[in-house]
């Protein structure tokens, strides 16, 4: 049913009269031209010296597309500083001289959100010379790093101690530290760990003026006003720019159990879920979903794999039981267990355990073998969206029906992080269309809707991938006012200039 007790407009009136208007957009800070790139340019060069700046555009190339490759701009110059010191100092010279900056990390971000735009006005700054790992707290389970560590090396040094970082996505081999705090990513861990939010326990930022934030100490009380970490983090490079942080660190997995299991419907995968939380508890560290129809394409993507189950399931559930080694000996039984009430009280159709490693490992790349599996059907509009955890299973019942009806030949489809409110929905385009003229047409408009339906449920349209440049519109014309108004302020008061990340989320 409508959310709410609305009653939704049908085809072409979902929030707008066409779903193809003019979209509004934030008044954005006026930006200085560039006076003299000339003598800024000789004085960067002079501050990073040759490792740290260039003009070079063969070596600038990689940086400027997106890794979707749907955004392409143009830099004066592309600056990898080595220290927080250099990033200072790199920032008051752009002050000075009125020179844009657009943060990077591993460049892997899904909203365009770390690619300059193609007035050639900006400069890229790239952090991934800044890649130590400071220390880690093995006592305080903590570990202090730079903005450049790539995730998966985090995860590997914090392995090494008998300790793990627990968030996870499957960019882990790029991603980095800064580029996650900058983003709030989330990841497959959310469930029981939370977004980047809070696993960070400390900051360091250089600020617009030049000025360095230094809270990169955690304590556990501190009421000496705003928590200016959390300001920054998922602000997009917009406030600041993040060069090191402080973060927490779990006992590393002694045991893990991973379960696969087919239901009915998206209501039944709910009721798993929440049966699953009661029986597991703390041990519940991952509940995804995914439709038949994702299942077949990565099916016919991947031409070794072979489904968990025997027979056709409507939704299928993918669900990890992790524990230290206090309660590794427990975790067999709790899975075996789980699985079998979940039979008794028929919240299932089939279900397994996987018997190994390398059996669960397979059931993962199922799960996390979808986007490119899509890809390869033809073009598909996909949306980052949450609702309330409670509403994501009726919003699934009402969203694909909607628009398949709405859009005919289109394919709808939700996958992901059920236990977290956060659906990835995917509406692929008809078979044969053209890719670029379906997004530009009927794609444009199935987005707006979908970014419509989201706010009438409550909900956004940025779960975890960012607003960028890629919804920075859509933001502007859904967006609470009061909170808008907030983020303007708070934009215009740390970044008078307006010479951080211009023209992202705000």
């Amino acid at each position: 049913m409508p959310p709410l007790g609305k009653t939704l407009p049908r085809h072409g009136t979902l929030g707008s009269e066409s779903g193809m208007t003019a979209e509004t957009t934030l008044p954005q800070t006026a930006l200085p031209q560039t006076a003299a790139p000339a003598e800024f340019l000789d004085a960067a060069a002079t501050l990073l010296g040759p490792k740290g700046f260039t003009t070079d555009a063969d070596v600038m190339a990689p940086w400027l597309t997106d890794w979707r490759g749907r955004y392409t701009g143009r830099a004066l110059g592309l600056a990898t500083p080595a220290t927080t010191g250099e990033v200072a100092e790199l920032v008051r010279l752009c002050g000075k001289h009125g020179v844009p900056i657009v943060p990077q990390g591993g460049n892997s971000g899904m909203s365009g959100g770390a690619t300059p735009d193609t007035t050639g006005q900006a400069i890229l700054l790239n952090l991934r010379r800044m890649d130590a790992i400071r220390r880690i707290d093995t006592t305080g389970q903590l570990a202090e790093c730079e903005a450049g560590v790539i995730l998966q090396t985090l995860h590997e040094a914090a392995e090494r101690v008998n300790l793990r970082f627990p968030l996870s996505l499957g960019g882990k081999g790029s991603a980095t530290v800064g580029g996650l705090i900058s983003t709030n990513a989330g990841g497959t861990q959310v469930l029981r760990h939370g977004s980047m939010r809070a696993q960070v326990l400390g900051l360091e930022a250089v600020l617009a003026d030049g000025s360095v934030l230094n809270q990169l100490i955690p304590l556990k009380k501190d009421n000496r006003g705003f928590d200016l970490k959390q300001l920054l983090i998922g602000s997009e490079g917009t406030l600041g720019i993040v060069t090191a942080a402080t973060l927490k660190l779990e006992p590393a997995v002694a045991a893990r159990a991973v379960l696969w299991a087919g239901v009915p419907s998206i209501q039944d995968a709910r009721k798993l879920l929440l049966h699953a939380q009661a029986k597991a508890a703390k041990a519940l560290e991952g509940f995804e979903v995914l439709p038949r129809h994702s299942l077949e394409a990565v099916l016919d993507y991947l031409p070794q794999a072979r489904s968990p189950l025997e027979g056709a399931h409507e939704w299928h559930v993918l669900i990890e039981l992790v524990a230290d080694a206090s309660d590794a000996e427990r975790l067999p039984e709790l899975a075996e267990t789980l699985l079998v009430s979940a039979f008794e009280e028929g919240l299932v159709e089939d279900a397994t355990i996987a018997a190994n490693e390398t059996q669960a490992e397979a059931f993962w790349l199922l799960r996390e073998s979808i986007s490119p599996a899509e890809r390869a059907i033809g073009p598909a509009m996909q949306h980052d969206i949450s609702v309330p955890v409670e509403r994501m299973a009726d919003f699934m019942d009402f969203a694909v029906p909607f628009f398949e009806s709405e859009f005919p030949g289109t394919t709808a489809v939700g996958f992901g992080h059920l236990g977290d409110g956060n659906i990835h929905f995917h509406v692929l385009a008809p078979a044969g269309s053209d890719g670029p003229s379906w997004e530009a047409g009927d794609g444009k408009a199935i987005s707006r809707k979908v970014h419509d339906l989201v706010t009438q449920w409550g909900g956004s349209i940025s779960a975890e991938h960012g607003i960028g440049q890629m919804k920075r519109d859509e933001l502007a014309r859904l967006g609470d006012p009061a909170a808008l108004h907030v983020l303007r302020a708070v934009k215009a008061a740390l970044d008078p200039q307006g010479l951080l990340n211009p023209g992202k989320l705000i």
